[in-house]
């Protein structure tokens, strides 16, 4: 009798990123952003949701080669404390070699979340740009499992990205989602207090979901 698990739907996502990871390395094209300096302005907006000067504690889920605590330390963000998430043992492997003092966890919330702590703010910075061959029904179902337990660990807010659809083209391994379909799922699913940002010049656009006071 074979008792070995399936695979969920969304590990064809998980072996996209650690193959990048494996022809590229420890850059940007190794967590497949095409240009190091979108990435960055990706970083800054995601963090600007950490406002003012009191510490605060971050999750950077699907923290992939930890470049977003590299961004921290670079603009000396002090007032940022991070912990790392991920599901590839790959990638935390990578981080926890190059940070063995911050701490970065390897889970796959969706099968286990009661090792994740709570935190302040948790990033979500490009987790769900791709879906590779799931079609769009299956990577919003999976988005929307993911966002709602992940709300769960966040004090005060949440940050998320993903691709836009007012584009001229749409490439078909990308997730594309309108805002009207995201605004949708945060009011009744998530919270109603939130705002799309999409002034930072990239085909995409970052929703910034707040607890209400």
């Amino acid at each position: 009798m074979n008792t070995k698990k399936a695979s969920p739907p969304y590990q064809v996502i998980i072996d996209h990123y650690e193959t990048c990871l494996e022809n590229h390395g420890d850059n940007n094209l190794g967590v497949d952003w095409p240009d190091k300096c979108d990435a960055a302005t990706r970083y800054q907006v995601m963090l600007d949701i950490v406002k003012g000067s009191s510490r605060e504690t971050i999750i950077d889920f699907g923290c992939g080669a930890g470049h977003l605590l590299e961004y921290i330390q670079t603009h000396n963000m002090k007032n940022i404390d991070y912990i790392g998430l991920d599901i590839s043992p790959k990638f935390i492997a990578l981080c926890r070699r190059k940070w063995p003092h911050h701490d970065f966890i390897k889970e796959d919330v969706l099968e286990k979340s009661d090792t994740i702590p709570e935190a302040d703010y948790v990033i979500m910075n490009g987790v769900f740009t791709e879906k590779c061959t799931l079609p769009n029904k299956v990577m919003f179902s999976y988005m929307q499992r993911v966002i709602k337990l992940m709300w769960s660990k966040a004090r005060k807010g949440l940050a998320v990205n993903v691709m836009s659809t007012n584009v001229d083209w749409k490439r078909k391994d990308l997730f594309h989602l309108s805002k009207r379909d995201f605004s949708k799922f945060l009011t009744a699913e998530i919270s109603p207090s939130f705002l799309f940002r999409e002034d930072y010049g990239l085909y995409e656009f970052t929703a910034y979901v707040h607890r209400d006071a």
